[in-house]
């Protein structure tokens, strides 16, 4: 189903229509028209340890009501930030649900989206998960929900597939790599899903070690001396921007230099706290992962709203945030005019059947399996240059060729 945005729809027209039409619908069908507005919970991680992550998200959702407008939908948000704290997303979904919100929307952290999850199922709260990759939020027989968001396999395969693609591109052949992997919910989805996937992914180089650390972890020395001490050609990693940080000077500090570092899809690498950090060493990581469509309508509408609420960030950066979450909210005020209810079970239904063409971020309609799963998103390979992300690969979408081996730290401009 394309959306199609209807700036001439105003509600002098949709009263004279809902006139001339009097005679012919009676009028419980004419109230059945016009249901509520849709009041939706944006449950996001604001401060904590996630906050970048969380604002940035949270930007997304305030400039999402104008763009939503455009294209015929009205929503009323409710923003909470439950600070990076599982227990706290819990109590906040309860608090919410009891103040009357239709659905909601969030929340980034694999941990707290399930204890959110575990909320809305026996209330019957629909929640549309806008990032969130650990298997098990679908993989449980929720009813009430939805992920447009890949889950750590899906990212893992997808991820795996690309560098094969990089290397290919750049004629580079490494022999050997590690896998660096917070120890969260994340991080720990991830390591799952490579040790399952690499054996038979038929990759040119060799997987000799995965080391997890902790995030909230004041320093990465002891990972970074005991991958030096294995010398990879490639570090594997899978981040935030802060524990990202703390990598990079430690491997700058240590002076360990690899081929390359290469993210099979994950944050961190692409945060404007990264570039804000780091200077010219941000640059020349490489991250797959799922991306804003430039060339479609509704990116560009995004786009052009974020430019004056935020002209202090970029929305190069910041799309990948900011196109999710709208794509959140998009989802659920789409159902909602579908169903023409905000009736939770129906709302809920409707949401099952989304099939929607016209979207910010790369990839077909977005539509749901059986388990609320949407499987047909795919990445692509980033690479930071000038501090900015740039997509290298397919090269039909791709804005720069990748540079691959990475320059050395020392030396950089």
């Amino acid at each position: 189903m394309a959306i199609v945005a209807r700036p001439g729809l105003t509600r002098r027209r949709v009263l004279a229509g809902g006139a001339s039409a009097a005679t012919l619908v009676a009028t419980p069908a004419l109230v059945r028209a016009q249901p509520a507005t849709l009041k939706i919970a944006v449950l996001l991680p604001r401060s904590g340890l996630y906050a970048q992550a969380g604002q940035s998200c949270h930007r997304g959702a305030l400039i999402a009501p104008q763009v939503l407008a455009q294209y015929g939908y009205k929503v009323d948000l409710v923003h909470v930030d439950f600070e990076s704290n599982v227990d706290l997303a819990r109590t906040q979904a309860e608090r919410v649900i009891n103040d009357g919100v239709h659905c909601i929307v969030g929340a980034f952290e694999s941990g707290a989206t399930t204890a959110i999850a575990q909320v809305c199922e026996p209330r019957q709260v629909p929640l549309v998960i806008h990032i969130g990759s650990a298997p098990q939020l679908t993989e449980l027989g929720y009813k009430f929900l939805v992920r447009n968001f890949p889950t750590g396999p899906m990212l893992v395969a997808n991820g795996l597939a690309l560098i094969k693609d990089l290397l290919a591109a750049t004629n580079a052949t490494p022999k050997t790599a590690v896998f660096l992997h917070a120890n969260d919910t994340f991080g720990t989805a991830q390591r799952q899903g490579m040790d399952r996937m690499f054996p038979s992914a038929g990759m040119p180089f060799q997987l000799v070690e995965s080391i997890p650390y902790d995030p909230k972890a004041q320093d990465l020395s002891v990972e970074v001396t005991k991958i030096r001490a294995i010398n990879p050609d490639l570090m594997l990693v899978v981040t935030r921007a802060a524990d990202a940080i703390k990598l990079v000077r430690d491997m700058v500090r240590q002076r360990f230099q690899p081929m390359g570092m290469i993210s099979p899809g994950s944050p961190g690498l692409y945060d404007e706290e990264f570039f804000q950090a780091l200077g010219p060493l941000a640059d020349y990581a490489v991250y797959n992962v799922p991306w804003a469509n430039p060339k479609t309508q509704m990116a560009q509408a995004l786009e052009a709203a974020f430019k004056p609420a935020y002209p202090n960030y970029r929305f190069a950066v910041e799309c990948f945030n900011v196109g999710f979450t709208f794509e959140g909210l998009l989802i659920a005020a789409d159902a909602h005019k579908r169903a023409g209810t905000t009736n939770g079970p129906e709302l809920m239904k409707a949401m099952r059947e989304t099939n929607i063409a016209e979207h910010v971020m790369i990839g077909g309609p977005i539509k749901f399996d059986e388990k609320g799963q949407n499987v047909g998103i795919p990445s692509a390979v980033m690479q930071n240059r000038s501090r900015t992300p740039t997509v290298v690969l397919p090269a039909s979408v791709a804005t720069t060729a990748p540079v691959f081996p990475m320059p050395p730290w020392q030396g950089r401009q």
